[in-house]
């Protein structure tokens, strides 16, 4: 009786499983990461090209195993550097990248964990699509491989489309990957989670890997945050910081509070002093974002002044307050605009 065996993604296992993968094919554990230099580190999908491996070793992979890839199917270049990536996949769905310029000449990539998002945030464009599915682990760790072919990338935020702890296993896998010396060799200093807030999964995220973790706030009551973010009704602000404030943190670690500041919504002077009254007690630093218009929303940004006498306030109590400049303003900004304007031509 015949039998055909599965082929397998190499890039949607973690460097144990790929072990033990190989291992099924008689081979030593050493093997793995000489594949995982390959793959990762020289960008190599061909495994024909793996010349330190025998040639019998590579033509079995080659039955048994893809490298799959990403080619961008578009990108917007801002005048800043800022380069927006639309990805096509395999089922035609597809998933943006950003590649955000820094300071001193850093880059960091901004990558998706989703195709669309089930959180469904008021301000957020990619909400508006709904989920579509999730990203496979090999999907999540493409969108690194294809922007580092041609970009160096010194960090790496899941600050892009989809919640990424909607997706645990497939991420905490791909930071695996992520983290693997012979993988991308990133520490988990170099790499930020951005999560709007559900709590289990947050606890879960801390007992199983380290990162560091942003919390997309926006709201320092639960009844505005109820209207921006409508997970806060499944775990409101006392749950959501009850959970920061038990999330490990290395000692020199801080939790990242992203506070995206909406007009008349969330940017008064009360505000600011229960955004203090919040963090108390947490090792935290907040990063002001003004709001990046779009046409999927009706809230505007905050103007010049407000914005200022917030993140004094705070400053003033001894926060760590960071001003987020707008990035890639004269392109398709705001995450999930790039795809929606090109899903609209099809």
């Amino acid at each position: 009786m015949m039998t055909t065996e599965t082929v397998v993604d190499l890039k949607n296992l973690t460097p144990s499983a790929l072990v033990d993968f190989l291992a099924g094919m008689g081979k030593e554990k050493f093997r793995a990461d000489q594949v995982l230099r390959w793959v990762y580190q020289r960008g190599i999908a061909d495994f024909s090209a793996m010349t330190d491996l025998a040639k019998s070793f590579r033509e079995d992979l080659a039955r048994r195993a893809i490298i799959s890839d990403f080619t961008q199917e578009t990108v917007e270049i801002s005048a800043d550097g800022t380069r927006k990536f639309l990805f096509r996949l395999d089922d035609g769905r597809s998933v943006e990248t950003v590649l955000i310029p820094m300071e001193g000449g850093r880059n960091t990539l901004c990558i998706s964990t989703q195709v669309g998002c089930a959180m469904q945030c008021s301000f957020c464009l990619t909400g508006t699509f709904g989920l579509e599915r999730n990203l496979t682990t090999s999907e999540i760790v493409n969108q690194v491989c294809a922007v580092r072919r041609d970009y160096p990338v010194d960090n790496i935020v899941l600050m892009g489309m989809g919640e990424p702890l909607h997706n645990l296993d497939n991420v905490i896998d791909a930071l695996q990957i992520l983290y693997a010396p012979a993988g991308f060799d990133y520490g988990p200093r170099k790499v930020t989670l951005s999560t709007s807030g559900l709590v289990p999964q947050m606890s879960e995220l801390g007992r199983r890997i380290k990162v560091n973790l942003a919390v997309s706030l926006n709201a320092t009551t639960d009844q505005v945050r109820d209207q921006l973010m409508p997970i806060n009704r499944r775990y409101p602000l006392q749950e959501l910081m009850r959970a920061c404030r038990e999330f490990p943190l290395a000692p020199r670690q801080r939790i990242t509070f992203e506070y995206i500041l909406i007009r008349g919504v969330n940017d008064s002077p009360a505000d600011a002093k229960r955004l203090v009254r919040l963090l108390h007690g947490i090792k935290a630093k907040v990063n002001l974002i003004p709001f990046n218009e779009h046409a999927g929303s009706s809230c505007q940004a905050p103007d010049e002044q407000a914005m200022r006498a917030f993140q004094t306030y705070l400053l003033d109590r001894n926060i760590v307050a960071i001003r987020r400049a707008g990035k890639g303003q004269d392109i398709s900004a705001a995450c999930g605009q790039l795809k929606g304007k090109l899903e609209q031509k099809l």
